[in-house]
Formats: C-alpha cells, structure tokens, sequence
C-alpha cells in the first residue's frame, strides 16, 4: 500500500491524537509503551504533548503494538488508521 504524504500525515495526526484513549485501554504508561516500540519514554510525552512530531517509523512501531490486542485493534481499524484486514 502506498500512501501519499498527505495521508501519512493524517494517520499520524490520528494517532497522535488517541494516543492517551490507547494506552489507557491497555493500561499502560508512556514507559511501558517506549520499551515496547524502542524510544524513550520522553519521546513518547513529547508526541502526546504536541511537543514533537511522531516519525513515520515510530508510526508504524505503535500501529504493530497496539495492532497486536483485539481492543486497540478495533479502535485504529475505528479511526481509520488501520485496514481490518491488515492483521
């Protein structure tokens, strides 16, 4: 799948967004999280906060995390982050 800037920036934005909404419903910190997907978890606060902009990689890293559980599955298939059929 090949997606324009325009859309990689719009899926991040998203995702930036939820960000909060998704770790809640896996309850799990900042910390947690920046193990899971390899950055720091200063990394992960300056996204939430608006502070830094998340890369395409990191993107990608946090769609594959929370990709793996059923209930954050639903809810990046939800905000049109990920294609149902992508796991």
């Amino acid at each position: 799948m090949n997606i324009s800037e325009e859309g990689r920036a719009e899926k991040i934005n998203r995702l930036t967004e939820e960000l909060p909404v998704l770790r809640a419903m896996l309850r799990i910190s900042q910390a947690d999280l920046a193990r899971a997907i390899g950055v720091s978890r200063q990394t992960c606060s300056l996204i939430e906060t608006g502070k830094q902009q998340m890369t395409w990689v990191t993107f990608m890293a946090m769609v594959a995390f929370f990709g793996e559980n059923s209930k954050t599955r639903a809810a990046l298939v939800a905000l049109n982050i990920l294609e149902n059929k992508a796991f």
